[in-house]
């Protein structure tokens, strides 16, 4: 058994040389996200149990109570699952470096010409992935502490040309100059640059496994007869950090997302579940919802979305105001909500209703809510 050590660092190459001394030393590491809120962070390293945190200057804390990993595990990644509590896919390095070199192989990756840019947060497996794929082929790599198109022209200017991107970044910047551009983390724009690649794949995938449509060498997939995407290949991880199994005893993995398959290629319809995909991150309505129910100016809050050019889509609040006080302006609103929910999660645009729908048992009738939000003027 080895450790699990949490790293709490900003993307760069510090971070990339800890997690190469992590993996030296036969242990697995935990990245978190430099961007949540303190009370977040907290959270996740209490639920997954790391037996060290290292962080930005180098400091560590060690804990009392941390839970070793299994023999060849390299990463254990946070992720909401499909309920949004916090979870963490263990994934070994026989399934990230399954997934490092199939997606190598599609994009014909060379070591001596080729030069990846790493600019999404390396506590997510799209950042992590361009990391494991510079490291399999010898691949040049630079990591971005974050998007920057500034920073990104002047690399590209110096030959660099393979980047992994979320479709929010497709707005902000011209591709053109890149060779090949991964595009994951929530369905992308209906037109692509010719260059560009739609990815489908998540977490316990270890990354996308299914370019435009076309599963990646040695993973299969299947469809349900409810339209639910199943997936199976070497790169599928085996458990959560609680020790529950990610995919049935016949290997598919459940994804919860329901497609078609037509002529072996995938269609992604959307998602089966009630999660909102933001930027690339993943929101769940009733997590936000919770934390917001603490606000004192509301009565009852519900959450939803709305189609957004650049985001995909955007979080909105529906609340009624509670008796007797003002109505909280939507600053206000977000001000309470930095200190609990990630930057994403946070409402971007706030109405007041006189009730939220809801089921005779008191669950939020998700439907309603949509149409209601579907009704209001653009603010």
């Amino acid at each position: 058994m080895r450790r699990l050590v949490a790293l709490d660092m900003q993307p760069g190459p510090r971070f990339v040389e800890e997690l190469q001394r992590i993996w030296d030393k036969g242990d697995a590491a935990l990245p978190l996200d430099p961007r949540l809120p303190s009370k977040v962070s907290e959270s996740i390293v209490n639920s997954m149990r790391p037996s060290e945190l290292v962080d930005q200057d180098g400091g560590t804390e060690s804990f009392n109570d941390g839970l070793p990993t299994e023999e060849g595990t390299a990463l254990v990644v946070p992720t909401s699952g499909s309920t949004g509590n916090p979870k963490g896919v263990t994934i070994s390095h026989a399934a990230m470096l399954s997934s490092a070199a199939a997606s190598s192989e599609r994009l014909g990756v060379r070591s001596d010409e080729d030069w990846w840019i790493s600019c999404l947060p390396l506590s997510h497996v799209g950042g992590l992935s361009v990391v494991f794929r510079s490291l399999l082929t010898g691949t040049k790599l630079t990591v971005l502490p974050s998007f920057s198109p500034e920073l990104i022209d002047e690399l590209v200017y110096k030959g660099a040309n393979l980047i992994s991107v979320v479709p929010t970044h497709l707005s902000r910047y011209c591709v053109d100059g890149f060779k090949r551009v991964l595009v994951g983390g929530s369905k992308p724009p209906e037109t692509l640059p010719s260059n560009c690649i739609a990815t489908y794949g998540m977490t316990e995938t270890a990354s996308g496994v299914v370019y435009n449509g076309v599963p990646l060498a040695g993973v299969e997939v299947s469809i349900t007869e409810d339209s639910e995407i199943l997936l199976r290949g070497p790169m599928v991880a085996s458990n959560y950090r609680d020790g529950t199994p990610v995919k049935a005893p016949d290997g598919w993995l459940h994804t919860g997302d329901s497609g078609l398959l037509e002529g072996g290629k995938l269609t992604v319809i959307g998602r089966k579940s009630e999660l909102i995909i933001t930027g690339g991150e993943n929101v769940w309505p009733a997590r936000v919802e919770g934390i917001l129910q603490l606000f004192p100016g509301f009565a009852d809050v519900g959450i939803g979305s709305r189609p957004d050019p650049e985001w995909g889509e955007r979080i909105i609040a529906l609340a009624v105001a509670a008796p007797g006080s003002q109505r909280p302006s939507l600053d206000e609103v977000r001000d309470f909500a930095r200190e609990y929910l990630e930057p994403w999660a946070i409402p971007k645009a706030l109405f007041y209703v006189e009730n939220i729908p809801r089921t005779a048992l008191g669950k939020i009738a998700r439907h309603d809510l949509a149409s209601t939000i579907a009704t209001l003027t653009a603010d």
